[in-house]
Formats: structure tokens, C-alpha cells, sequence
């Protein structure tokens, strides 16, 4: 069911913020099923009070959604009733006392070099298929970029002369990150023996094209990492940002700049890569023993 208000306020997202697709589609998906759930309780978007919120997200922690998904809910809705109050929709936030639920902060998955390295080597580089898999993880590992980022890059997003990608992150933010000789050479191996092949004759702008010569999904890459952690004997929970965040991990580990990596992972806050620093303690206790005086 389709609940105008919520097109309403996705429209004026995509228009004032250029979110992803991904993120507009779980807009409004949170907000329909909220929609939904009132209309069972006889109210509406426009007449639910704090009590109402507050008797939602009670009732999602009772259906087994986890902490995290109820807090990520909370912040759908405080941006959405913000909205409303803005175009003089409603007179009131209801949001503005609701309190979420206290998370535990949740540090990236650390892998270390030689895991990076053994997933690195797991694709069989003979096949096609693998060849485009291996120029991909070179990749990611080298720029520290979303996967959605990655399977989204067309050629004219590529300069091999220069050794740049041409990244459109959140918000239809660009940035330029160095891909390091070691990604260029795969890259351009890749792009040389493989690509054309796996195109079949199509034409197509496509960087790292699926088996049907189209632009991969997310989901379809994510299968793939997980099939070479497998082969390389890697038994810690990955997650989709796994070596996004090994990327950041071991520039600081090597002693980048706080501020570099949070240019190159195109987060607009500098708190946002600060979450790095807790795993990134190698180079911190090199520095330590070396400097301090009782080191």
C-alpha cells in the first residue's frame, strides 16, 4: 500500500540530499510498515503521539528485531516527524522525547594482513570469472571503497594513466582514491584478458560485468567474498565492509593521518572514522616503545 506522506518526504529526501537508492528504498519501506501498523491501531502518521511511537517500538522489540534495528527505526522516524513539522504538517514531533535503545559500539571486523593476503590469493586467476573477482578485491583492499561503490564503477570512472577511480559516494559526493600499483596491475590484467569475455560481445560501460554481462549486485559480490574467506581458511564473521575496513585499519596501522583515511573513505565526519583508531593498535604501540621514555 502506497502512503503519500511517506512519498512525500522520500521525494524531498532524494531532491535535498541525493541518498542512495538503496537507502531511499529502506526509507520507505520502514515507514510503510509503520504506516501499516497505525492504521491497525486507528491512527495515522499525521495524529500518532510519543505514546504511539514509543507503543511501535516496543512492539518491534517483541516481534525479535534487535536493538540496532529499533534504534536505526528511531532515526527513520525523528528525521521523518522532523519533516512534517518543517512543512507545517503537523504542529508537533512526537519523536523529540523518544530515547532509543543504548548500543554496545561495535568495532569492524579486524582482519589482519596475512588473512587479507590469503583472501587476496584465494580466486583461481586462470578463470575468467575469478580474474574479474581478484581485480576486485585488489581493489577494494586498495581504496578502502563501499561494495555498493565498487559493482556501481563504469570505465569512464576509471583513469589507469593517472592510477585514480572517480568514486560518487553518499550523497552524490566525489572523490578521487589513488588504487596503488598493485590493484592497477590487476586492474589492468583484468580489463586486458578478461573482461571481454565475460561481456560476450555486449556492449556495456560496465567495469566488473556478472555472468550476464550486467552490472553485479551487491548481494552477488558478497557471495563471492564469502566463497574465497571459505578457500583461505578465514573463520571470523566478515561482513560486506570487511576489507573497506581492514583498508582503513592497516593505512593507520602504517601510520596514515586520521584525517587521509576519512578522505579516501569519503566520510564526512571525522568521528566516523575515529572507530578505526581502536583497532588500528599496532602503529600506536610501535610509536609508544619508541618514544615514550618508559616505552
Amino acid at each position: 500500500m502506497s502512503y503519500p506522506l511517506v512519498d512525500q518526504f522520500v521525494d524531498a529526501l532524494w531532491l535535498e540530499k541525493g541518498l542512495a537508492d538503496n537507502t531511499l528504498s529502506s526509507y520507505r519501506s520502514d515507514l510503510s510498515h509503520f504506516a501499516a501498523w497505525l492504521d491497525e491501531q486507528g491512527s495515522s502518521l499525521l495524529a500518532v503521539d510519543g505514546l504511539g511511537l514509543q507503543q511501535y517500538l516496543a512492539h518491534r522489540l517483541d516481534l525479535g528485531f534487535k536493538a540496532s534495528s529499533t534504534a536505526r527505526m528511531l532515526s527513520v522516524l525523528r528525521r521523518f516527524f522532523q519533516y512534517l513539522h518543517r512543512e507545517q504538517l503537523r504542529t508537533d514531533d512526537p519523536s523529540v522525547l523518544i530515547s532509543g535503545p543504548k548500543l554496545p559500539r561495535r568495532l569492524p571486523t579486524d582482519l589482519s594482513e596475512a588473512q587479507v593476503l590469503h583472501l587476496l590469493q584465494a580466486p583461481d586467476i586462470a578463470e575468467p570469472l575469478e580474474l574479474r573477482d581478484k581485480a576486485m578485491l585488489e581493489l577494494l583492499y586498495a581504496t578502502g571503497l563501499r561494495v555498493s561503490e565498487l559493482v556501481g564503477l563504469g570505465m569512464d570512472n576509471l583513469s589507469l594513466r593517472q592510477g585514480l577511480v572517480r568514486v560518487t559516494g553518499k550523497g552524490n559526493k566525489e572523490r578521487l582514491v589513488p588504487m596503488g600499483e598493485e590493484a592497477l596491475y590487476w586492474l589492468t590484467l583484468y580489463l586486458k584478458a578478461a573482461r571481454t569475455e565475460l561481456l560476450g560481445g555486449q556492449s556495456s560501460d560496465v567495469v566488473f560485468p556478472s555472468r550476464r554481462a550486467r552490472q553485479m549486485t551487491r548481494q552477488t559480490f558478497w557471495h563471492r567474498i564469502k566463497l574465497y574467506a571459505l578457500r583461505a581458511g578465514i573463520n571470523v564473521e566478515l561482513s560486506p565492509h570487511t576489507l573497506r575496513h581492514a583498508f582503513a585499519t592497516h593505512l593507520l596501522n602504517h601510520g596514515a593521518d586520521l584525517r587521509v583515511v576519512q578522505l579516501l573513505l569519503g566520510h564526512s565526519d571525522l568521528s566516523t572514522t575515529q572507530i578505526y583508531t581502536h583497532v588500528a593498535t599496532h602503529r600506536l604501540n610501535a610509536l609508544h616503545e619508541e618514544h615514550h621514555p618508559r616505552g
